[in-house]
């Protein structure tokens, strides 16, 4: 428990104060009106989308002539190739990709990266990353059922990501299980025929059941996980503000969050086998044996026990009421329903642990006992058969009244405040003739929902640069100024619109603009704060990018892709799989998140995390310096590039500073690793940890 000081009690307390007052809870009114739906920006039309011209540059240049601001030049190829390779695949560029590109002088060699880049089967990886920390991904949480198999949602996400789904059925997946919005199809004879969803979307479906907090969802915790969460990464409305009383800024009711929440409230998870034929029988003769063998030594270990156990059994019992012993001592068939709940009340009491027993025995006996006992506690049960938790519509839930939950305390449903499924912001009734979800999802992705595309849109954008051109993500409400480009943003959601909602289209058209091209640096124009794109903003990598580049550096990277997740090492023996793969979460009783993903700021999935924070701490140093782990991956980097240059320190050098940084160190830079080097020249262990503790190497600019 972390201890306050009375300082600190009293900060704490005020702060809590603070917080109460605004949200109303102690009867204060509303802290600023909320307006009317037509006053909220984020609603508004879109104007007329253009599938055929990419209108990045000229609205950059108008806003920016407009303001003052000059446009930097483009950054040179060698930093070109690594910024992209990083934003587009999370992994370095290679020495030989790195060739490839200085040496093509056409006027499309940039354009050809991208495109590579884009159909890169790590392409999926990196941006399911940036997805799952928006969408709550976790491999562990407190009360999580679908946790054994939530890496299957992971997994159909890189799927989905590399065959390029449209952003629409990406979301749409999700929520209803159906890529398509064709559901149903009419027969030449009229006869009217529901579709089932394609067999792998059920693994999208990941995205619902991982907001149970248990197998009945008796808790209402799916439906307001899903509710919550949609609203925030598809919506950009944070919709849990209105849990317990009206939003108080934004023109969402208390009712209006009950209605969102009712489309999922007849949801249940539900169990899916996904284990064939042969390994049902595999598995089930496995148990067979299994269980064969730890009778035949329980029989043996109860034998031996068995006379100490009675002794103090019988000891036990002795001490208890006499009427109570007469029921203990009836046959549990001969027992009325009163009494067995008096026996099971006692059996705790009865229980006869390994510890009094084994203490109960003689010293040659207690051996024996302990020996058996380690024996059986060997045989272990063979791993389950691979299933799959989803959701499914349950039908007595269907036919359940929704209510408003007036203090949001599922157990007290304001009984006299009955409420129908419905959207947010559509005020007339609707008609779920296909189903909750099913209508649901229609609206939220119909190309008519501005709001939908721009969130889109602006999180992609974000993704890119570091920041959206609305500065925060998730809330596209009333608080906050509006964007300052707002014209780039509607007028690329409506282009992305009119491009299908083509993801990789809208990556291209990014990556493809000068503002992304710009070379860093500082701005001495009247853009302190790069509002307006002139230059491309110094960025940190992610905590998974870099330990990615580390283990890429030392040669220990896997790049298969799939399966199940893994504990974070602590040697490194064997090649490692990417950092999406590492296991993270929360748990209450032990620390599920790796520490050098906790230091670089990486997130445990409780919540939508919009925009990760990019904090430089002491322990990012202490990891990169010190860590076993790193300082194996950098002995690994040094092997190589003794390897490669053999016993030329000046081309280690210029390798390293390539490998790590994609260019070739200037004279000042090679000048001071000659110096650095002096005293252990064959040392490329040294060189190599220099290399991953120079801060550019864990940047890109």
């Amino acid at each position: 428990m972390r201890s306050f000081t009375k300082q600190g009690l009293t900060i704490a307390i005020a702060m809590i104060a603070t917080a109460v007052l605004v949200c109303g809870v102690l009867g204060a009114e509303e802290a600023i009106p909320r307006g009317p739906l037509d006053d909220l920006w984020s609603l508004k039309p879109l104007p007329t989308g253009n599938s055929a011209v990419n209108s990045v540059d000229e609205m950059l240049e108008r806003e920016q002539r407009a303001n003052g601001v000059e446009q930097f030049p483009s950054a040179d190829r060698g930093t070109l190739l690594r910024r992209l390779s990083f934003d587009l695949i999370g992994l370095p560029p290679t020495i030989e990709e790195q060739d490839a590109f200085l040496s093509d002088t056409s006027d499309g060699a940039y354009e050809k990266q991208v495109d590579r880049l884009l159909q890169h089967s790590q392409h999926g990886v990196r941006y399911a990353r940036h997805w799952l920390d928006v969408l709550r991904y976790a491999d562990v949480d407190d009360r999580m059922p679908a946790a054994s198999s939530i890496h299957l949602w992971r997994d159909w996400m890189i799927r989905a990501l590399n065959r390029n789904i449209p952003y629409d059925a990406f979301v749409r997946t999700q929520i209803s299980g159906y890529e398509s919005r064709k559901r149903e199809e009419v027969s030449a004879t009229g006869f009217r025929r529901k579709l089932r969803p394609r067999a792998d979307s059920q693994f999208a479906l990941g995205f619902l059941s991982r907001g149970a907090t248990s197998s009945s969802n008796g808790d209402h915790g799916l439906a307001i996980a899903a509710a919550e969460t949609v609203s925030s990464a598809f919506l950009g409305m944070t919709l849990h503000c209105a849990k317990c009383h009206d939003h108080m800024f934004d023109p969402i009711s208390q009712d209006d969050y009950y209605r969102m929440k009712a489309v999922f409230d007849p949801l249940a998870v539900r169990k899916v086998p996904l284990a064939t034929i042969e390994q049902i029988v595999t598995h089930g003769e496995n148990v067979r044996i299994q269980e064969e063998k730890r009778d035949a030594l329980e029989k043996e270990f109860i034998a031996l026990a068995e006379p100490y156990h009675r002794k103090l059994y019988e000891e036990r019992l002795s001490m208890l009421p006499e009427e109570i012993q007469v029921v203990i001592r009836k046959p549990e068939s001969d027992r009325s329903p009163e009494e067995v709940k008096i026996a099971d009340d006692y059996f705790p009491v009865l229980r006869i642990d390994s510890g009094p027993l084994g203490a109960a025995m003689p010293p040659e006996i207690r051996k024996q006992y302990e020996k058996l006992r380690r024996e059986r506690d060997r045989i272990s049960r063979p791993d389950g058969l691979p299933s799959f938790l989803t959701v499914e519509e349950d039908s007595q839930r269907l036919e359940q009244i929704s209510y408003v939950l007036g203090t949001g305390d599922p157990e007290r449903p304001d009984t006299t405040r009955p409420v129908s499924p419905g959207f947010l912001f559509e005020r007339k009734e609707t008609t779920f003739r296909e189903g909750r979800r099913e209508t649901f999802v229609d609206w939220l992705t119909s190309k008519d929902n501005a709001l939908f595309a721009r969130v889109a849109v602006n999180r992609i954008w974000q993704w890119h640069f570091g920041k959206g051109l609305h500065k925060t993500a998730n809330d596209f409400g009333s608080v906050g100024e509006k964007p300052k480009l707002r014209v780039v943003l509607d007028q690329l959601a409506a282009d992305f619109i009119a491009h299908e909602f083509d993801m990789k289209w809208l990556h291209k058209t990014i990556v493809m603009s000068q503002a992304y091209r710009s070379a860093s640096g500082v701005n001495a124009t009247n853009d302190p704060n790069n509002h307006y794109y002139g230059r491309y903003p110094l960025r940190r990598l992610e905590a998974e990018a870099i330990y990615d580049s580390i283990m890429t550096l030392a040669d220990r990277l896997d790049l298969s892709l799939y399966g199940k997740s893994y504990r974070s090492p602590r040697k490194l023996e064997v090649a490692v799989r990417r950092g999406i793969y590492i296991k993270r979460g929360f748990h209450p009783q032990r620390k599920e998140l790796p520490d050098f993903l906790d230091a670089f700021d990486a997130q445990d999935g409780r919540d939508s995390c919009s925009r990760r924070e990019e904090t430089v701490t002491a322990p990012q140093a202490l990891w990169l310096m010190n860590d076993p782990l790193a300082n194996q991956a950098t002995k690994a980097f040094g092997e190589r590039l003794g390897t490669l240059a053999k016993d030329d320190l000046f081309s280690r050098i210029q390798l390293g500073y390539r490998m790590a940084l994609g260019r070739e160190p200037d004279s000042r830079e090679l000048q001071l690793a000659l110096d650095y080097m002096k005293t252990h020249p064959s040392d490329s262990a040294k060189l190599a940890w220099m290399l991953i503790n120079l801060d550019e190497f864990i940047y890109i600019r």
